[in-house]
């Protein structure tokens, strides 16, 4: 009995160690703003009142006025492998656009695709204006690029 029990925290003590050297590569991913919950957009239809929006989504990130009221709200995933600096592996900007009267007019799901921003809702690059500058600037910014 005391021989089982004396070889029992070296076994451990090893595994352990096993574990640390096979570990040495670990990476962790972290979400950073805001964190989009699986079918919250689904809940939001056209010509919804600006008040579904904020009780689905919630406080929006930032607040614009392109044309018509903007809610920005903006994220990314990141990872760490080991020791080595932090990057970006997805970043989304949800856009919920507002007509005059408040209510739902778009919504646009942006994110990067072969450095290009697209979005995933409409399946579209926006190519110029007001608000193209303003997501380049977020992405920039939010990205560490």
């Amino acid at each position: 009995m005391g021989h089982r029990s004396g070889t029992r925290p070296l076994a451990v003590a090893a595994a352990l160690a096993l574990g640390l050297m096979l570990g040495g590569c670990f990476t962790q991913t972290y979400q950073r703003g805001y964190v989009l919950a699986d079918g919250a957009l689904e809940q939001i239809p056209l010509g919804a009142p600006q008040e579904q929006v904020l009780i689905s989504l919630g406080t929006p990130s930032t607040v614009a006025t392109v044309s018509g009221e903007v809610f920005y709200y903006i994220s990314a995933r990141t990872e760490q492998t080991s020791f080595l600096p932090e990057k970006v592996v997805d970043q989304r900007v949800v856009a919920v656009y507002f007509d005059k009267n408040r209510r739902v007019e778009r919504i646009a799901n942006y994110g990067l695709q072969d450095g290009k921003i697209f979005d995933y809702i409409s399946r579209k690059t926006p190519t110029s204006g007001q608000e193209l500058s303003y997501l380049t600037y977020v992405f920039k910014v939010f990205g560490g690029k």
